[in-house]
C-alpha cells in the first residue's frame, strides 16, 4: 500500500492533475487523461509509457 503522504504529493506526469488510488487494481488513476499508473511492489510507476489507457466503459 502507498503511504498517504506520498499519495498526497504525487500528480499525473502528463497533466500534473490529481491522482486517485484504486486499491483493487493497484493503480493510480488520472481522470483527466484517463490513464492508470501501475503500483508494483508498493512503488508507483509514474512513467507515461507504462500507464494503461482506460477503456471508455471504465468508470473511476
Amino acid at each position: 500500500m502507498i503511504d498517504k503522504e506520498l499519495l498526497a504529493i504525487l500528480v499525473c506526469p502528463q497533466c500534473k492533475g490529481e491522482l486517485m488510488l484504486v486499491s483493487k487494481k493497484e493503480e493510480l488513476v488520472c481522470r483527466v487523461d484517463r490513464l492508470a499508473y501501475p503500483i508494483k511492489n508498493g512503488i508507483p510507476v509514474m512513467l507515461i509509457d507504462e500507464a494503461r489507457r482506460l477503456d471508455d466503459e471504465e468508470t473511476v
